[in-house]
Formats: C-alpha cells, sequence, structure tokens
C-alpha cells in the first residue's frame, strides 16, 4: 500500500520559514515526478512546485518563485519543500503529491496519482 507522508508544518510569522518533508512507502519515488499541491477550505487544490524525477527540472507557481525551494533525495524516498519569506496568503494545507507520466503536465493535479494526507501550514502577520 502507497503511503506519502508530509511533515513539518506549523504556525510562523511573516517572514519566517518552514521546511515540509514528505517520505514516501509502498512506492520507489525516483521515477515520478513529485509536486506539492497546496488548498484552502472550499477552494480548489492549487499547484505550488514539482521536480522531475532526476531533481533536473523544477517548477513554480507564479506566487512561490524566489521564495520555495523543492528538493528532493531519491535515496530516502523523499521531497522536500523550503518555504522562505512566508506570507499570510501562503496559510493553507500543504500536500505532497506523485505522478507516474512523466509526459503529463505537472500542474495539473488530476495527473497525479498518490497523495499524501496533508499538513497545515498557518502564517500570522
Amino acid at each position: 500500500q502507497v503511503h506519502l507522508v508530509e511533515s513539518g508544518g506549523g504556525l510562523v510569522q511573516a517572514g519566517g520559514s518552514l521546511r515540509l518533508s514528505c517520505v514516501a512507502s509502498g512506492l520507489t519515488i525516483s521515477t515520478y515526478t513529485m509536486g506539492w499541491f497546496r488548498q484552502a477550505p472550499g477552494k480548489e487544490r492549487e499547484f505550488v512546485a514539482a521536480i522531475s524525477w532526476d531533481g533536473g527540472n523544477k517548477y513554480y507557481a507564479d506566487s512561490v518563485k524566489g521564495r520555495f525551494t523543492i528538493s528532493r533525495d531519491n535515496a530516502k524516498n523523499a521531497v522536500f519543500l523550503q518555504m522562505d519569506s512566508l506570507k499570510p496568503e501562503d496559510t493553507f494545507v500543504y500536500y505532497c503529491a506523485a505522478k507516474r507520466n512523466f509526459y503529463s503536465d505537472y500542474a495539473v493535479r488530476q495527473n497525479y496519482d498518490n497523495w499524501g494526507q496533508g499538513t497545515q501550514v498557518t502564517v500570522s502577520s
């Protein structure tokens, strides 16, 4: 059974940093594109960042570009999201996801096959 488990969320003041982690079990992420999405209550889940299977390509939503950094460690079966210069509008539940199909759009949530349970990030002003 596949599990993606996120951790590292919490409450932080504006301007602060958090580092999210996602560890996979039952799935070897080395052949998967990995992504981070976020969602507010009653809203659509939105793309944040994605990283290719070998870490050679990274993609970001415009809203987080220059502040967030996605990385992966295939040996640890893990993906990370370093979030700096956090703003109150970054307050969401953050989800890790794995996408098997290399060619499908990394920013489309429906293209991802496996999801974590989410971790809450709250940024206070």
